[in-house]
Order: C-alpha cells, then sequence, then structure tokens
C-alpha cells in the first residue's frame, strides 16, 4: 500500500460552510463518526459528537462561553476536548476527555482531519487570483468515485443537462481528449470544442480554447474552462463519503472578476449550478437506488468513460494508469 495511502487520516476534508457555523453547534458525519462542529473560544472546534457521561449528542447542547454544554447533565467540553465543568460537583475536575479532531477555516469553509496534517488544506483552482467566488454545499446518494466520475463526465451533460450545459440540439463537435496523472491526480483535457451553446456557457463564457477535468486525492473533483485570453471559469468540488449510502461535497464556484458586468453574471452563476446540482442527484440517486436490485452488478465501464480506471487507482491509494501512460481519444462531443 502506497504512503499516501497509509497517511490518509493526515488530509484536510471540507466539512461544512463556515457560514453554517453559528451560535449553536452543528453535526456531521466524517468518516462516518458523528462530529460535532463549533465556535470555541479559540475558534472552529470539532469533538467527537458524543457525551462520555451518558452518551448523548453533544451537538443537541448548546455553546456556553466557547465551551459546548451536554443537554442532558450540563457537562462542559472546551474547543480540546477536556470536560471542565461538571454541575454540582465540589472537588477536583476529573480528567474526562472527549475525541478532538483538527479543524480550521479557510476562505468561508471549515475542514477537519482525523490525523496531524501539517500543509494548508487546498482551497481551489484559481487561489490567489482576482476572481468572484460563490461557495455552495450538496449532499447526495452514491459513492464518492461515482460523484466524481459524474462531475468530470462530459458525455452525460447531453441528457443530463441538456439546454443548461448543453444546447438543445444534437449537433456535436469532434473533440481530442488528451488524459495525463501522477501521484495523485488524473486529468482530462478536451480540446477542438469553440464553444458551448448551454445557458450557463453562453452567459459566462466566451470563445472556448480547452476544458480540463480534473481529479486530486483524496476526493476533490475540478471543472475548468479556458478561453484565449486564459482560465475564465471553474469548479471546485471536495467530496467525502459521510455514510455508506451518502457523499457530502462543498465546493467552489468560481470567476474571473471583470467589472460590473461579471458581478451581475455572477448572481446567476449559483442559481443556474444549483439547477444542475439537483438534476445530477436525482440521477445519482437513481442509479443508487437501482443497484440495490438482485443480481448484483458492477457498472460497465464504457470507452467514453476515460478516468474511472484512474480514480479508483487514486483513492486506492495506487499511481493512477495515465501516470505511466497518457492516453489520447478522438471523440464526438
Amino acid at each position: 500500500m502506497s504512503e499516501r495511502r497509509d497517511h490518509a487520516k493526515d488530509h484536510w476534508q471540507a466539512v461544512a460552510l463556515s457560514a453554517d457555523i453559528g451560535k449553536r453547534p452543528k453535526r456531521i458525519l466524517f468518516d462516518g463518526a458523528p462530529v460535532a462542529l463549533f465556535r470555541s473560544a479559540q475558534g472552529i472546534a470539532a469533538l467527537f459528537d458524543r457525551c462520555p457521561h451518558r452518551l448523548v449528542e453533544l451537538s443537541t447542547g448548546k455553546v456556553v462561553g466557547g465551551e459546548l454544554e451536554c443537554p442532558y447533565h450540563g457537562w462542559r467540553y472546551d474547543g480540546e476536548g477536556r470536560c471542565t465543568a461538571i454541575p454540582g460537583h465540589v472537588g477536583a475536575m476529573p480528567h474526562y476527555r472527549v475525541r478532538r479532531y483538527a479543524a480550521i477555516e479557510r476562505d468561508g469553509v471549515v475542514f477537519v482531519s482525523s490525523g496531524a496534517p501539517g500543509a494548508e488544506p487546498y482551497l481551489h483552482c484559481m487561489q490567489g487570483k482576482d476572481i468572484i467566488v460563490r461557495r455552495v454545499r450538496s449532499s447526495t446518494q452514491s459513492t464518492v468515485i461515482d460523484v466524481a466520475e459524474n462531475i468530470l463526465d462530459a458525455t452525460h451533460t447531453h441528457f443530463t443537462h441538456k439546454g443548461l450545459l448543453r444546447g438543445l440540439t444534437s449537433k456535436r463537435h469532434r473533440v481530442q481528449v488528451e488524459v495525463t496523472g501522477g501521484d495523485g491526480w488524473v486529468e482530462a483535457t478536451y480540446t477542438g470544442e469553440d464553444r458551448q451553446q448551454g445557458l450557463i456557457s453562453r452567459l459566462l463564457e466566451g470563445e472556448r480554447v480547452k476544458t480540463i477535468g480534473r481529479f486530486r486525492y483524496p476526493g476533490i473533483a475540478e471543472l475548468e474552462y479556458w478561453g484565449k485570453d486564459g482560465l475564465v471559469l471553474a469548479t471546485t468540488f471536495h467530496l467525502r463519503q459521510a455514510d455508506e449510502r451518502t457523499v457530502e461535497g462543498v465546493g467552489w464556484l468560481i470567476g474571473r472578476r471583470q467589472g460590473p458586468l461579471g458581478e451581475l453574471k455572477a448572481l446567476a452563476f449559483k442559481p443556474l449550478f444549483t439547477i444542475a446540482l439537483h438534476q445530477d442527484r436525482c440521477v445519482l440517486k437513481s442509479a443508487s437506488d437501482n443497484a440495490r436490485f438482485a443480481p448484483p452488478a458492477l457498472p460497465v465501464i464504457g470507452p467514453l468513460d476515460f478516468l474511472r480506471r484512474d480514480i479508483a487507482a487514486i483513492m486506492e491509494g495506487k499511481m493512477p494508469p495515465a501516470a505511466g501512460e497518457p492516453r489520447v481519444y478522438q471523440i464526438e462531443l
């Protein structure tokens, strides 16, 4: 098993928007475990969501003076998970603790790790540039590999997103697809499609030079739309398997700042993209529900599923096949 896989716990995972963590704690599922997020005296904190006294959900309690108070007997815990108060108790405090997770806020997003990550979390593919940003969160009944492939799959947009990401006609273009990869990443670069006819593309893009779909370990799916003057539009989604059947995602919708007209266009970006997310959620849920019927089956990997095997290898801690042998395809898109 690779070193990257052995140290998966040391990666940051985006779990919520900062705006979601207000005066009350918020419960999430992280690697299948319940976690309570709250604002401690030192900043954002993440504790295992179970009071060791009677195993009640701490997230149903309240935040008092930057500490999390259990709703059952009022035991309080600081951001490090230390029990600081037991109402009615006289004498020295017993050394009770709740498991603490590393937590950090960056660019309006909360990141959590079960290990000890040393580096800053990766945000998105346009960080550091003069951009307009909209942040979104979503929850989908599926698996990380299926959701990531869905985000990066150009061929389903003719049917699932017709009129929104694709035009209403059946016209297609001859497109070249180059697949490359390396340690922990794989990407497909599409060239030959000058302009999309979908509503989002017509509103927010100009002439298109290339499109890049990229997957990064441990579950980051990115789309980049390049014009003649550089990167114009992008989306970056951080995905995680919250439980056996649920994938949760936090994402950035990003556009280059283009003056007052760009600001007006940006107002439409999030509502339109929310429609596309809903369309994808519906089709992914349908696939997940239908897969439960006997006999059990694995999905077929078709000739246009360029990244499926590479994403699977990366998630298993292996080098993607494209790292050793880049591939080039000619398709109609």
